[in-house]
This record gives structure tokens, C-alpha cells and sequence, in this order.
């Protein structure tokens, strides 16, 4: 037990030095690339990318708020991610969660009071997105159709019927989007937009955030405390065997996108009942959210944990590119180095692997001279 227990220590050290890494090549790269773009103001601006969510409370606060959607689709990516799937559908199942959100927000409330609607939107979401990734699953299961090509046909199939659905249900024609969600339909703030402001200028920060943390830790309890988490796991390490131990694989694939799709669908509610004034565009483009979940998830290592800080990170990046602009950088400087960090991060278990082997030979020792003679 003592040696299991080191070794999962060790691997454990491995994962997070990795990630530190992809993190750190890309900060480098970006501020090369500051460099070239503004020589004379490099280093200014690349100390504002780092001071970040630091700069005040407010922005710490909204380091919160931009966090909790792309924690979410981070969950939903990492969660198929670790039952052998690759659900490239986070976005389609975003936004119809999203869009159910909305629309239980819209009709039901003049019935159903207080929290309740909230918590009633926030279910819906969650259901529609299990639906909507259910199907990629059952595509999966039972067509034998990759889910990854499955997954991309959702993406644009949810989206243009949340555009027809929105025009003929919550639609508000005067701004090309949907009706905006009454005050009793929202998130509570929960005393956060007390203590992250900054004067009187209030972040966006809310409740939402720690639906998100809370989700994160039963995710991480069902796949490591749970028989059902196990059986998802066997699964997706190898079907057939898991097949010969008596598991039903079609249902455990099923399950595991419909449970990833539900994450994602819960993300689209905390973000649009998040109180700042969000509303579904009319738009014929993808939510960048669900796409967004899988660098976080990748920067986690599908480890529902680690999803939380690299949540964090990119949302805290994201903050420290708007002070850029005090530095004369556009905006779009913070995508490109979000971007480059999201590349490496890819990379996160190739530098894994490459660390373990030097561990390894770094560990090696030598063979006894007996042993030695022995051999010859």
C-alpha cells in the first residue's frame, strides 16, 4: 500500500510540473511576441498580463465570473476525457442549456417565486444539455459513429435551433437576441458583489462560481469514490474488456455524454443568469465557451481538481489582457497569448512523459558487481 501510494505521488508531481511548464513556455513565447509587436512597451504590458485579476477587486471578481462558464465546459470536456471520450460538443450542448435557462427564466416567472425559478432554470439547463449530449453518446454506442464527427454535427445543429427557437419563443426583436431573464430568475450574489468592487463600480461575480467548485468536487467523486465512476472508466480504457467484466458498455457511453453534456448545459445557465445582462445572440456563430472548455480541461489533465485552477488561469489571463491596453496593446494581444499557452498545453502530457523518462534514468542504479560477474 506504501508503494502504491508513492507512486501515486510521484505521478501526481509529474502531472502538475507538466502543466506548469506548458504554462510557462507560453508566457515566454507571448512576451517574445510583445517584443516584436511594441519593444518600448513590452515589458509594461507583459507586467500587466501577469498582475492579471490582481490589479483591484474588481477584478478579481470578474476573474470569478469569467471563470465559471469555462470551468464547467472544462468539466464537460475532462469528465468524456477520462471515460475514454472526446466530447468536442461542449459547445451545442452549452448553448442549449443556455437557451432552456432562458426560456424557464422567461415563462415561468410569474409562478414560481424567489430562488425556486432559479434553481428550476438551472435544472433545465442541465437536462437539455444531457439530451443533446446523449445523442452523440447513442450515436456512439450504438452506430459505432465517432463522436468527435457526431459532437460537431450537434455543435451546428444546436445552435440553428436555438436561433429558430429563440425567434419563436423569447425573442427580442429589437436587439437580434433574446428577452433578457427577470431579477428573482438570477443567480444570488451572495455578498461577492459587496466585497469585489471597486468604488462603486461592482464586478460580475456571483453565486455561480461556487455551483461550479461544487460540481467540480462530485465530478471528482463519482470517478474516483464510485463504482459507477469505475465502471465509466473501464469502459472507456477498453471496451471489450470492460464488456467481459459484465459491464454494459453501450450505457456507460451513453451516460458519459449525457453526464458531460449536462455540465456544459449547467455553464450556459450560470453564465446567463449570472445578473450582468447577457442574452443569446441571433447569430449564426458557436459559443466560444464550449470550445474554451477544452484547453482548461487539457490544462487540468482532465483531473476535475486541477479543471478548477486552470479555469482560474484563463479567466485571470483574460483579465490581465483588458489592462494591457494602458500600455498601447490592442485587446486581441491576450487571445493570441491565451492561445499560445492553449497550444502548449496540449503538450501537457508529452512533457509528462518526457519528465517521467528523465525521472527514470536519473533513478536508475547501477548493477552489483556479483550481479555483474554473475552475468559473464
Amino acid at each position: 500500500m506504501e508503494r502504491i501510494k508513492k507512486a501515486f505521488l510521484k505521478d501526481s508531481s509529474v502531472n502538475v510540473l507538466s502543466s506548469f511548464l506548458a504554462v510557462a513556455v507560453g508566457l515566454i513565447v507571448g512576451f517574445v511576441i510583445l517584443l516584436i509587436s511594441n519593444p518600448s512597451q513590452a515589458a509594461g504590458g507583459f507586467g500587466a498580463i501577469l498582475r492579471g485579476g490582481f490589479a483591484d477587486m474588481r477584478s478579481m471578481g470578474q476573474v470569478l465570473y469569467i471563470a465559471t462558464p469555462i470551468i464547467m465546459t472544462g468539466l464537460s470536456v475532462g469528465f468524456a476525457a477520462r471515460t475514454g471520450l472526446f466530447n468536442i460538443g461542449a459547445s451545442g450542448q452549452f448553448i442549449m442549456g443556455a437557451y432552456a435557462a432562458i426560456l424557464v427564466g422567461v415563462k415561468c416567472s410569474a409562478f414560481l417565486p424567489g430562488i425556486t425559478l432559479c434553481i428550476a432554470a438551472m435544472i433545465a439547463a442541465m437536462i437539455a444539455g444531457a439530451v443533446w449530449g446523449s445523442i452523440s453518446g447513442m450515436l456512439k454506442a450504438y452506430c459505432n459513429v465517432n463522436e468527435v464527427i457526431a459532437c460537431i454535427m450537434m455543435n451546428y445543429i444546436g445552435m440553428y435551433l436555438v436561433n429558430f427557437l429563440i425567434v419563436h419563443t423569447v425573442f427580442d426583436s429589437l436587439r437580434n437576441q433574446s428577452m433578457s431573464v427577470p431579477g428573482n430568475a438570477n443567480l444570488p450574489k451572495l455578498g461577492l458583489d459587496l466585497i469585489f468592487r471597486d468604488g462603486n463600480s461592482a464586478s460580475s461575480a456571483n453565486g455561480g462560481i461556487f455551483v461550479a467548485v461544487i460540481m467540480a468536487v462530485v465530478i471528482y467523486i463519482i470517478l474516483e469514490k464510485t463504482t459507477f465512476g469505475f465502471e465509466l472508466k473501464a469502459c472507456g480504457f477498453n471496451r471489450d474488456a470492460a464488456k467481459y467484466a459484465g459491464i454494459n458498455e453501450h450505457r456507460s457511453i451513453v451516460y458519459s455524454m449525457a453526464i458531460a453534456g449536462a455540465l456544459a448545459g449547467l455553464g450556459g445557465a450560470l453564465l446567463y443568469l449570472a445578473g450582468a445582462g447577457n442574452r443569446i445572440d441571433v447569430v449564426d456563430v458557436l459559443a466560444p465557451e464550449g470550445f474554451n472548455g477544452i484547453p482548461v480541461a487539457l490544462l487540468g489533465l482532465n483531473n476535475p481538481i486541477g479543471i478548477i485552477f486552470s479555469g482560474f488561469l484563463i479567466a485571470y489571463l483574460t483579465i490581465g489582457g483588458f489592462n494591457m491596453q494602458l500600455y498601447d496593446f490592442a485587446p486581441q494581444v491576450i487571445e493570441i497569448i491565451i492561445a499560445i499557452i492553449i497550444y502548449f498545453s496540449a503538450f501537457a502530457l508529452l512533457l509528462k512523459n518526457y519528465i517521467e523518462l528523465w525521472r527514470m534514468r536519473g533513478h536508475r542504479k547501477p548493477a552489483a558487481p556479483e550481479a555483474e560477474e554473475a552475468a559473464t
